[in-house]
């Protein structure tokens, strides 16, 4: 699991936060018991009697023979037990309360993140990834190659449509697994509409089932946030651009729909290269082919997208043209 340290201080905060608030409960239950039950305290202090005797006892005489204090100790917290019960309270209601027992609220067991930390983490990652209402529907338990012909072959490749679609999907499933690893981003092409922005979205769903942190941008936002930081715009301090940098995982969505510019081109390439330098994973989709890329931006772009990025291509018809047509909605 790899979070940015802004997201995982906010997760300790909550458990902070928990923990306090159980604290506080478990004070006005004590209260409570305090007020109804007052010789429930009495047993209470007898038991922090005793403790304190045996304890005296120990220091002075370390072999000394204490069985008649546990028992007595015993005896005394099984009738506080009994006196709650007996008044209609659970036997267990002065204990403090947990809303995760495995962990007792801290997110971590025997130097392990807790389960009950790893789900946070995944609701957080989808509360911060922009487009997490979509990804209940386009995910890859949705996706369908039936939208594509086993038939049709593309000129110069002999494939069919359905062929491209199994391998782009092939490489994005490679690519899940490497995520974080040297050199894993993917460069998804194609006409409109044959699903490059529904692929994307299954393979963000299963990143960030895995807890990795997450950003999507469509190519125009993306540009615009990094316009604003550059010329301090918004009165911008430059964090979320540096999470662009250190996300785990970053989508650009339909490259080459912006406006293109030097800045654009520059801005790109600094992004680009700085996350594979730092071993950050990238995926571009774009209706530019590579050799399209090249001419709209620059050969230095074209080279890093060439020499470190896996190159998914999708073809045929415009599916949302086809479910309009024929039905459907994988």
């Amino acid at each position: 699991m790899s979070l940015l340290n802004s997201q995982y201080d906010a997760l300790m905060r909550q458990y902070d936060e928990k923990r306090e608030i159980h604290r506080h409960e478990q004070l006005d239950r004590e209260e409570e018991i305090d007020r109804v039950l007052p010789e429930y305290r009495a047993l209470t202090d007898k038991i922090s009697s005793l403790s304190v005797e045996a304890a005296r006892i120990r220091i002075f005489d370390p072999q000394a023979d204490l069985s008649s204090y546990t028992y007595e100790l015993e005896r005394i917290s099984e009738k506080k037990k009994a006196l709650l019960v007996s008044h209609g309270y659970p036997a267990d209601y002065l204990e403090m309360q947990y809303d995760c027992r495995i962990c007792r609220d801290t997110g971590f067991m025997n130097g392990e993140r807790c389960v009950c930390f790893r789900k946070a983490a995944t609701q957080l990652l989808y509360r911060e990834y922009d487009i997490s209402d979509i990804l209940e529907k386009e995910n890859f338990s949705h996706f369908s190659f039936d939208w594509y012909s086993d038939t049709i072959q593309i000129e110069s490749t002999g494939r069919t449509e359905r062929q491209f679609a199994r391998e782009a999907c092939d490489k994005a499933q490679q690519f899940i697994k490497k995520i974080g690893q040297p050199d894993n981003n993917l460069f998804i092409y194609g006409n409109t509409g044959v699903g490059k922005t529904f692929l994307t979205h299954c393979i963000a769903r299963e990143v960030i089932e895995n807890s990795h942190s997450a950003l999507y941008f469509s190519a125009r936002d993306f540009f615009e946030i990094l316009a604003d930081a550059v010329f301090e715009r918004d009165g911008r301090d430059g964090s979320y651009e540096r999470m662009i940098l250190d996300v785990d995982f970053l989508t650009i969505d339909d490259l080459g729909t912006e406006v293109t510019s030097s800045f654009v081109s520059s801005q790109l390439f600094f992004v680009l290269n700085e996350r594979i330098r730092r071993n950050r994973s990238t995926i571009i989709s774009t209706n530019l082919s590579p050799m399209d890329l090249s001419q709209q931006y620059s050969e230095r772009i074209f080279s890093r997208i060439i020499s470190h990025y896996s190159i998914a291509r999708l073809v045929g018809n415009d599916i949302r043209l086809q479910k309009k047509i024929h039905g459907g909605n994988s």
